[in-house]
């Protein structure tokens, strides 16, 4: 058990974080996954998937979910495959 008031706090904190982290980064997963499948489809509806993916990864960065590098290429390659699709 912890013998110190902010390891006390830290044991509080850490389910709590723990839950909201999981549920971001599904919502990205989701979100990258809707953008893929569209893309895959050739659907007209892939920039907006795309954008709706972008969206949500930069806000995973911005609440320390991700890593920036990884959101980076991971956009970088979908817009890549958006852009061939014409």
């Amino acid at each position: 058990m912890a013998h110190h008031k902010s390891a006390e706090k830290r044991i509080r904190q850490t389910p709590k974080r723990t839950l909201r982290n999981r549920a971001r980064t599904s919502t990205i997963k989701t979100a990258v996954k809707k953008a893929e499948t569209a893309l895959a489809s050739g659907e007209k509806s892939a920039a907006d998937a795309l954008r709706a993916a972008q969206a949500e990864m930069a806000r995973g960065v911005q609440k320390g979910v991700m890593h920036r590098n990884t959101v980076a290429r991971k956009i970088s390659r979908l817009t890549k495959r958006l852009k061939a699709l014409g």
